[in-house]
C-alpha cells in the first residue's frame, strides 16, 4: 500500500492478495527444502518492496514508483499501460504516435495518442512495434491467450510440461542452477534457490550485462551475493559451445527470454531437456511460451495491468506496487523449480508473469477501503551479507570446476563436455 496511490494522495489497498501469494509461495519453498534435508532462512512477503526500498521509490500514481510506466485513458473509456523502461522504447514513441515528439514530451504525446484510439488498438500497435503496452484486464475474464494456455477457471501461476527424463532424486546433492535471466523475476528465483543450498552460476553476455547492474547496487547484491558469474560472447561459436556444455550440466536452467531469442542462439530447451535427464528448465516470460501472445514483450508493471492488478480511486486506475508481477513470478518460479528438483526433474516450467499476477488477484483478500487505523509502513529491504560478483568474474573457475569444453552433441549442436555428453545420452522424445 505504501507504494500504491497518487503522489499527493493516501496509500491505497490492492485487489486480491499479492502479499498472501508471496507468503504462501515462501512457505511452500521452505516445506519443499525441508523434505530435502535443508532449513533455509527465507525472506518474507516484504520482498515485494525491496527494490523500491533500495532505490528510494515512493508511490507516484498515475506513474509506477519506478517512473517509467504510466496508465493512460483510451478513446473507448478503457485503460492502457505503457512502459518506457528502455531507451529503445523512448525512441519508438514517434513511430507509435506517428508524429514528431519533442524531447521530454513522450508522455504528453502518448496521452493525446491514446485518447484518440480504442484501448485494444493502442495495445495492438504498441506490441507490433515491440513496445510493452497492455490493455487493463478484467480479473476472471477469458481472452485468446488464456484460452490457448488452457487457463480456465482460476488462473494457475505456472504451467508444468513433461519435457524430458526424470531421475530418482537423491535429496541431498547440491543442485547446479544456471541463471540466464536478468532484472528481477528470474534472479529472484535463482536467489531463493540459492538460499535453499543450490549452486548458482549467472550467465551474462559480454556485450550486454544484466541491466539491473545499473540499478541500486544494494538490490543487485541482495539477489546475487554468493552466486558465480560468467560472461560469454553469444556471437562466438566457442562461447556458445561453452554455454551448451553448461546447460547440459545443470539441474535447473532459468531464463527470461521470449522463445525466439533462444532460437536465435540455436538453443532448443526441449532438445536439451530430452538429452539431459533430471534437468528442469524454468522459462519466465511476460505472457507465457505458448499462445498468440507468446511473442509479446512485457515488464512487471504492464503485465500486472494486463492481469487486472490495479488500484482505483475516484479519478481512475493506478499501478499497484513496484513492478509487482516480477516478484510474484520469481517466487512462483522458485516453488515450481524446487518441486521439480524434488521429483527428479524432466519438466519445463512455463511461468507467465501476467498469470502469476492474475493468480494473486484471484485470492479472496484485499480491495475495498483500507481499515480505519491501519498502519502503512514504508518498504524495507534485507541487508546483503556480501557483494555480488563482478561481470564475468568466475568464467575460468566455472569452466575448470565443471570440466567444460566445446564439443559436439549427437544433434549437431556445438559444445557439450564429455561428461555432459554421457549424461545426456537418452533418446527419449520430448
Amino acid at each position: 500500500m505504501a507504494l500504491t496511490g497518487r503522489t499527493d494522495g493516501p496509500p491505497l489497498p490492492v485487489p486480491g492478495g499479492p502479499a498472501t501469494a508471496v507468503r504462501g509461495g515462501l512457505l511452500a519453498i521452505h516445506s519443499l527444502a525441508a523434505r530435502m534435508g535443508r532449513s533455509p532462512v527465507l525472506p518474507d512477503s516484504r520482498l515485494l518492496g525491496e527494490r523500491a526500498a533500495t532505490a528510494g521509490f515512493t508511490r507516484r500514481g498515475p506513474y509506477a514508483p519506478g517512473g517509467t510506466f504510466r496508465l493512460l485513458r483510451a478513446l473507448d473509456g478503457g485503460w492502457i499501460g505503457v512502459n518506457l523502461a528502455r531507451q529503445d522504447d523512448l525512441d519508438l514513441v514517434p513511430a507509435l504516435t506517428e508524429r514528431h515528439v519533442a524531447e521530454q514530451a513522450h508522455w504528453d504525446a502518448l496521452t493525446v495518442w491514446a485518447a484518440g484510439r480504442p484501448a485494444a488498438v493502442c495495445a495492438e500497435r504498441g506490441q507490433l512495434l515491440g513496445l510493452p503496452v497492455a490493455v487493463l484486464g478484467t480479473p476472471g475474464t477469458m481472452d485468446a491467450q488464456l484460452v490457448a494456455r488452457a487457463q480456465h477457471g482460476r488462473v494457475r501461476p505456472f504451467l508444468l510440461n513433461p519435457a524430458g527424463e526424470a531421475l530418482a532424486p537423491s535429496g541431498r546433492e547440491r543442485p547446479l542452477v544456471v541463471d540466464l535471466s536478468a532484472l528481477w523475476a528470474g534472479p529472484l528465483c535463482a536467489h531463493l534457490l540459492g538460499l535453499t543450498g543450490a549452486r548458482v552460476v549467472k550467465v551474462e553476455s559480454t556485450s550486454r550485462p544484466d541491466g539491473a547492474r545499473r540499478g541500486p547496487r544494494a538490490f543487485y547484491d541482495l539477489l546475487h551475493e554468493g552466486h558465480e558469474a560468467i560472461a560469454l560472447d553469444f556471437a562466438d561459436p566457442d562461447d556458445l559451445g561453452l554455454l551448451r556444455a553448461l546447460l547440459h550440466r545443470a539441474q535447473v536452467v532459468i531464463e527470461g527470454s521470449r522463445p525466439r531469442a533462444m532460437a536465435q542462439l540455436g538453443i532448443d530447451p526441449y532438445a536439451i531437456l530430452a538429452r539431459t535427464p533430471g534437468l528442469t528448465w524454468v522459462s519466465i516470460t511476460a505472457y507465457g511460451r505458448t499462445g498468440p501472445w507468446s511473442g509479446r514483450v512485457g515488464f512487471g508493471d504492464d503485465v500486472a495491468v494486463a492481469a487486472g492488478l490495479v488500484a482505483r480511486d475516484e479519478f481512475g486506475v493506478l499501478p499497484c506496487g513496484d513492478a509487482i508481477a516480477d516478484p510474484l513470478a520469481g517466487v512462483h518460479a522458485a516453488v515450481a523449480a524446487l518441486a521439480c528438483i524434488g521429483a527428479g526433474g524432466g519438466r519445463l516450467v512455463d511461468v507467465a508473469m501476467r498469470e502469476s499476477a492474475a493468480a494473486a488477484v484471484a485470492l479472496p483478500f484485499g480491495g475495498g477501503p483500507a481499515p480505519v487505523g491501519l498502519a502503512v509502513l514504508p518498504p524495507v529491504a534485507r541487508v546483503p551479507s556480501g557483494r555480488a560478483a563482478a561481470h564475468g568474474e568466475h568464467r575460468q573457475s566455472v569452466i575448470e570446476s565443471l570440466g567444460l569444453k566445446p564439443g559436439r552433441t549427437g544433434d549437431g549442436s556445438r559444445a557439450v563436455s564429455a561428461a555432459a555428453s554421457s549424461a545426456g545420452s537418452s533418446n527419449k522424445p520430448s
